[in-house]
């Protein structure tokens, strides 16, 4: 877990992850977001899409494990995040969430971290900046 003093603009944490159907109706529980173009194919064929697609904030929850698990890593507080989602996921998707920090601002031991989702086949799905304050956590 880096401190605050060892972050440093460029540094970049990635998290692999392959969305697949468990995934996405798992999410669905623990969100409540039932929404059929999540879990119908019915429904999901009829829309704009062809088919379902995954819940927009599941693969936004995994800019959340890189943050909270790698870079900043435990300690982290969000203060702020913003999304554009620019293309569906789909069950069979691999998606590699990032962070890169872009700026730190000392007096306050805040970072700004550009976050990013990339598939397979390199497409953005998700992208915006997240604000977070870094705590140094002593080890237990």
């Amino acid at each position: 877990m880096p401190r605050f003093d060892e972050l440093a603009v460029g540094q970049v944490a990635t998290l692999v992850t392959v969305v697949d159907e468990q995934r996405i109706r798992a999410f669905a529980e623990v969100s409540g977001d039932t929404n059929p173009m999540h879990l119908d194919p019915a429904f999901g064929g009829r829309t704009r899409f062809g088919g379902p697609i995954a819940h927009g904030m599941l693969s936004a929850s995994f800019i959340s494990a890189v943050i909270g698990t790698r870079l900043p890593g435990p300690g982290a507080i969000w203060i702020s995040q913003t999304l554009r989602f620019t293309a569906p996921v789909r069950a069979g998707d691999v998606i590699t969430a990032k962070v890169e920090v872009v700026e730190l601002f000392s007096a306050r031991r805040r970072v700004r971290l550009a976050t990013t989702c990339i598939n397979q086949r390199e497409q953005v799905v998700v992208e915006g900046e997240a604000l977070l304050v870094v705590d140094d956590v002593p080890p237990p």
